[in-house]
Order: structure tokens, then sequence, then C-alpha cells
């Protein structure tokens, strides 16, 4: 576990000893080991392998327009008003999303439909979409589900941006080329020292992502994170999560919902000073 904790950040407690056995029970068959001593030797050497380890202890759990209450904010709100902005010469007609733990792709594909709806011709929309996990984001790259999860879609959006497959593809649904040339999907590793990716960021999404991480290691990827947030950006976490007393460089604009605060003005260098 302290592996896990040192490659990835996550901080598994001995309560979840046995989900960590079940995960990788699997890989220990595969491979022909006999102890968790020989696959942790095994890690130990192999890069591919602890790649391998991490894919099978993420739980990329997701699904279309999660936390719904969110989204109608960005979507009646934020993004209209930057719309507005952007017409008056306000603001760049640019706007930069990173869903950072995108998991199998559905919070980047649920965020693109709300950009393609709100913003016209003429704006230049990107979402980077980043997760630990390489088997998540093959799924993610394919963007194709089971026809069911349409149920997951708003009626208009899921007619504006979804292919609904046939003849051999029955029963699946897939993104439209609109969404798919929207996304860029990534991995990245945010316990690591290095991130690529190209900021800031208008909106951010980490949700249900830093409970995993302890004290120390989730004000430290908070704070990283909110170096690539944008002025007058948003920070948005899962709804059981709260960023209260982990930083001052955000208030809680709505529900699990949070805005940067401005930075302080620079104090003016010619002021008189105080008498000796």
């Amino acid at each position: 576990m302290r592996l896990v904790l040192e490659e990835a950040g996550i901080s598994l407690t001995d309560a979840k000893r046995a989900l960590l056995v079940g995960r990788l029970s699997r890989r220990l068959r595969e491979l022909g080991l006999a102890s968790y001593g020989d696959y942790l030797a095994r890690v130990v050497e192999d890069d591919e392998e602890r790649v391998r380890m991490l894919d099978a202890i993420a739980t990329n759990e997701t699904r279309f327009f999660r936390e719904p209450r969110q989204l109608e904010f960005l979507r009646d709100e934020v993004f209209p008003r930057w719309a507005r902005e952007g017409a008056e010469g306000a603001r760049p007609r640019r706007v930069r999303v990173w869903s950072a733990g995108c998991a199998t792709g559905e919070e980047a594909y649920s965020l693109a439909m709300l950009l393609l709806s709100v913003f016209g011709p003429g704006w230049d929309l990107g979402i980077l979409a980043t997760d630990l996990s390489t088997k998540a984001l093959a799924k993610a790259r394919a963007a194709v589900w089971p026809v069911e999860r349409a149920a997951q879609i708003p009626e208009p959006y899921r007619k504006a941006y979804m292919l609904r497959g046939t003849g051999p593809e029955a029963g699946r649904m897939k993104a439209g080329p609109e969404l798919r040339a929207l996304v860029d999907f990534r991995r990245l590793n945010l316990a690591a020292e290095r991130w690529e990716t190209e900021g800031p960021f208008d909106v951010l999404l980490c949700r249900n992502v830093l409970i995993y991480f302890d004290a120390d290691g989730k004000r430290r990827v908070i704070a990283r994170l909110l170096d690539r947030l944008a002025p007058g950006g948003y920070f948005l976490v899962g709804h059981a999560e709260s960023l209260n007393g982990l930083s001052d460089r955000v208030r809680p604009a709505r529900p699990s919902v949070y805005a940067a605060v401005p930075a302080p003005a620079a104090r003016d260098s010619r002021a008189e000073r105080a008498p000796a």
C-alpha cells in the first residue's frame, strides 16, 4: 500500500486492504505468481506492470451529466455570461476546461455538449481530460457505450450530439465527431512531480478524486490545480467534497462549486514610508 501511495498519492488504509487484494488477485493469476510479495517485486522492476497495477486499483466510477446542479450552473449562468462578454469584447472568445480524473470520459463529453450548445461559431473551445488509468482512457477515446446509457443524457443533447449504432453496432451509441474533436484525453498522475498541461483553465473539475489522498497530498494537489485555474474561473469537486479550510484562493459559489478569488493588488511601491 505504501507503493500505491508513493506512485499515485492514493492513501489506502488497512480497512481497504481487502479491496486492494481483490483487485490485484487477477494479475497474480495471469502472471502465475504465488504471492503478493512476488508481485511487489515484479512491480518494482517493471514500469509497465506498475501502470497495470494502478489500472487495477482505479475505481473509474462516472456517468453522463453527473452532479446536474453544477452543470446547470455552468449552462444557465456562467457560460451565457462568458458568451455575452465575448461578444462585447470584454473577454477572449476562448474557453478551456480540464476534467482531472475523467475516468471513461462521460464527464468530459457531457461538458463538451454544454459548451457546444452555448458557444457559437468563432469560439475556441477545448477540454483536457486526464486520468491515471490507461484502461479507462482507452474506453474514453473509443467513446462507445451501451445504448442504455443514453437515458443519462437529456434528450436535446442526445439527439444533437450522440450517434445510435445500427447493424453490427446495434445496441451501442457513440459520441459524435463534434464532441470527439473537442476533447483531448491524456494520462496524468496527479501525484507526479511534473504535469504536462497547458493552462490556464476557465473550469477545472476534480470530482471524487481528492478523497483518495491523505491530508498533505490533498493540499498539495489542490494548490497545484489552482495554479492552473484562470482568474474568474471555477473549480468543481464532488458533492461530498469540500475545499473549505484547504485553500484561501477560492470561495464557495454554489454547493461543491468554488470561484477563483482575485489576487490582491500589489502594494504601490511609491507609497510614503512611515517616519523612522
